[in-house]
């Protein structure tokens, strides 16, 4: 499998998470070329604010791999990730992001904070955005998630 298609796989979490009326974000844990954890925002389901699709996955992955170090690991996420979810990158140690959508507004890696840049940031992982259909595919849902409810 490729970036595409892992990409494929969390913009199929993000459409699951905007069939329960989750904001429509959906993402990919990988380690050592194998899916180690998936899944959409769930944070109207839970109660929880940190329930962000990129935590779980990296929360999953910790658990189901007995270390909170997640050295080597690639995440994919349908939307740049905001600060918490950028924090805890870099906490873990993810090696590798790679994400679709820009996110202006929230986004904090290419956007507001740009966390990783910061001198007190202490682990960086490798970023790579996906262009193409697979962003627009990505904006498209959180588009239509948005315009949905307005």
């Amino acid at each position: 499998m490729d970036d595409g298609d892992y990409m494929q796989l969390a913009l199929e979490e993000a459409e699951a998470a905007a069939a329960r009326g989750e904001v429509p974000v959906g993402a990919v844990l990988i380690m050592d070329g194998e899916v180690t954890a998936r899944a959409g925002n769930r944070i109207l389901e839970l109660k929880d604010p940190t329930a962000h699709a990129e935590m779980l996955v990296m929360r999953e992955a910790a658990k189901a791999l007995q270390n909170e170090r997640l050295m080597g690991a690639q995440l994919f996420v349908t939307l740049e990730p905001c600060a918490m979810c950028a924090a805890a990158m870099a906490f873990a140690r993810v090696g590798r992001l790679v994400f679709a959508a820009d996110d202006p507004k929230g986004g904090a890696v290419l956007h507001g904070p740009k966390f990783f840049e910061q001198p007190t940031c202490h682990w960086r992982p490798e970023v790579a955005r996906i262009d193409g259909a697979l962003a627009d595919r990505s904006s498209q849902i959180l588009k239509a998630f948005f315009q949905a409810r307005r």
